[in-house]
């Protein structure tokens, strides 16, 4: 006759299958725990929105340069010492007007210009935003805060596996004349993400 007694297994915590994993990593000679303190560094440090908002204000103030990111954002953020993982192939730059507003989103996961506008928020990789911004672009903004006029077209950009795309917003009226510096304070991630205007 079987054995019918059953037994349950009790499954490893998260942090011991992280223990786990880390270890033969360490066996191997690799060294996680100092990749991701330095992937951690990067994020504070360098991949920070004040990258985008510094492209922005160079753009505002730059006519020539406008152009040239608007043809070639990846080359002309590199004219300003930024840098792009070599994946990012493509950056496409996407000027908002006053009759348009452009909102960025990865319906896959949540990919962004993230060495520019910084990680992306919690609500950018939320699926309901991710599924519901590409349907009902106004109804989401309109629940964000955003509340655009009828006439004004609003246009969803969906990241692929190598392009990365950034909003150029409107520069606000009363900043004409200000300098780079000063414009670039008043840049928002979510401005350059479209789901604000300045």
């Amino acid at each position: 006759m079987p054995d019918q007694s059953h037994t349950h297994q009790v499954s490893a915590s998260v942090e011991q299958r992280a223990a786990a994993i880390e270890a033969v990593f360490d066996d191997r000679g690799m060294k996680p725990r100092e990749s991701v303190e330095e992937l951690e560094r990067l994020a504070d440090e360098q991949w920070v929105p004040q990258n985008g908002a510094r492209v922005v204000a160079r753009a505002w103030t730059d006519s020539a340069f406008r152009r040239r990111l608007l043809t070639n954002g990846r080359e002309a953020v590199l004219e300003l010492g930024l840098s792009m993982p070599a994946h990012h192939r493509h950056l496409v730059v996407l000027e908002n007007t006053l009759t348009l507003q452009n909102v960025i989103v990865c319906t896959l996961c949540s990919c962004t210009a993230f060495t520019l506008i910084g990680l992306p928020p919690d609500w950018y990789k939320d699926l309901e935003y991710r599924a519901r911004v590409v349907r009902q672009s106004r109804t989401v903004l309109g629940e964000m805060g955003l509340h655009l006029p009828p006439e004004t077209e609003i246009r969803v950009w969906d990241t692929t596996a190598d392009t990365r795309y950034m909003v150029l917003p409107v520069q606000p009226p009363e900043t004409v004349g200000w300098p780079e510096e000063k414009l670039a304070g008043i840049v928002s991630k979510d401005s350059m993400i479209g789901v604000a205007r300045l």
